[in-house]
């Protein structure tokens, strides 16, 4: 599994606003879970994006929050189009490229960890957390 690290509001977007492209400078050959970690930054300006708003942005959602794993998603593509026009979408800006996510999943509750730019792996035991929250939350709403 590998992580990658996102300013607010970007990775709420992610998590809960349906935003299923990430703009990067570079490739990436990877594929598989991909744990998205709100940055300690914070881009201002994209607060008032018409995007970042239908995606439902709310700076008291705990997801909105900063120095933590907040989802994971799938990273099942990349479109490395640069230039040229491409068919990902609203999200998407020119000249990057494309990181497609697919079957994000937020996580009930953010869990606090140092990011790093770039893809990089997280610690085993954050690995280990989240798959625990994720299976403690299973386990109750199947006993629901």
């Amino acid at each position: 599994m590998q992580a990658m690290s996102v300013q607010q509001p970007w990775a709420f977007a992610i998590a809960r606003g349906g935003k299923s492209v990430s703009n990067q400078s570079l490739p990436t050959a990877y594929r598989g879970p991909l744990l998205i970690h709100a940055s300690m930054r914070v881009d201002l300006k994209a607060c008032d994006s018409p995007l970042i708003q239908a995606a439902g942005w709310d700076p008291r959602d705990p997801l909105a929050t900063i120095g933590a794993i907040i989802a994971v998603a799938d990273l099942t593509d990349v479109c490395s189009a640069g230039g040229r026009a491409c068919e990902c979408g609203p999200w998407s800006e020119p000249g990057l490229h494309h990181w497609h996510l697919a079957d994000v999943r937020a996580l009930p509750r953010p869990i606090v960890a140092l990011g790093r730019p770039g893809l990089w792996e997280p610690k085993a035991t954050l690995v280990t957390e989240v798959t625990a929250m994720f299976t403690a939350t299973a386990a109750l709403n199947n006993a629901t």
